[in-house]
């Protein structure tokens, strides 16, 4: 197999990130420096070496996470703060998160150790459907909601790409909730989009990802996916409906308002 995928089961990161790792010569088979990133590695008789330290394959693993306010969606911190990694008793692993999730955000999160499903879940090609709840501090009017549905300059040049905006609870004295889905994960996406319409998100949570849901799940509980999920999440496939299979075993772990056109 190629280095890059090689690389990839080894749990070095996404197929970006090992990809780095070659072209920056910091690999190294049966002790030659090797920076082609279509060079075949037989496995299980090839020795490969990041930084002298020799790397091998793992089986993959992939978990859902109901990723609680207040956590990191990271690996590691600078300054300790827990993270989604944390949450989940897999030391052997070494998982990654899937993209990412503000600290104040809270929802879905896939983890895995293969960098190809990391890679099909987040590179814009593929565009995989990510849907919101996000408890909005006022009702949007028709015009707004139209205007987020089409797409809205979120700052820094960037214009959102077209999203499915619908209203979910409305209830007088209470913060409206409206469900988001979009198919790009810039930072602070959601937030960004009804702040550049003059409003503000009071909460967030991610409910559904790629066809799977997060039903089931208690904040800071996490699951294996079903290899039906798995297959869906891998597929080219784009679902129209949010449903997860429903199966494994669940477990605890003890802006300022932007003004600019829309880009042709």
């Amino acid at each position: 197999m190629r280095i890059n995928q090689y690389l990839a089961k080894c749990s070095l990161g996404s197929r970006r990130k090992v990809e780095s790792l070659v072209l920056g010569g910091l690999i190294s088979v049966n002790g030659a420096t090797v920076k082609d990133l279509f060079f075949q590695v037989n496995e299980g008789k090839d020795i490969v070496t990041l930084g002298g330290k020799q790397v091998t394959a793992q089986s993959n693993v992939y978990y859902m996470l109901n990723k609680p306010k207040g956590v990191i969606s990271a690996v590691s911190t600078k300054h300790g703060e827990q993270t989604v990694t944390d949450l989940i008793a897999d030391e052997a692993s070494r998982i990654f998160p899937v993209g990412r999730l503000d600290k104040d955000s809270e929802g879905l999160i896939f983890l895995t150790n293969d960098g190809d499903f990391a890679l099909k879940l987040t590179h814009p090609r593929y565009g995989k459907e990510k849907s919101y709840e996000a408890a909005i501090n006022r009702k949007i009017s028709s015009k707004e909601q139209h205007a987020l549905e089409r797409g809205v300059g979120i700052g820094d040049g960037e214009v959102s790409a077209p999203a499915q905006v619908r209203l979910l609870i409305y209830r007088e004295g209470k913060h409206p909730v409206y469900l988001v889905t979009i198919k790009e994960g810039k930072n602070r996406q959601v937030r960004r989009m009804f702040e550049a319409i003059g409003a503000s998100v009071v909460s967030l949570k991610r409910v559904s990802e790629g066809g799977v849901s997060l039903s089931g799940l208690k904040a800071g509980e996490y699951r294996k996916l079903t290899k039906k999920e798995v297959a869906l999440l891998m597929s080219d496939a784009k679902p129209n409906t949010a449903k997860s299979q429903n199966s494994g075993e669940k477990k605890r772990k003890p802006a300022n308002r932007q003004n600019k056109k829309k880009q042709p």
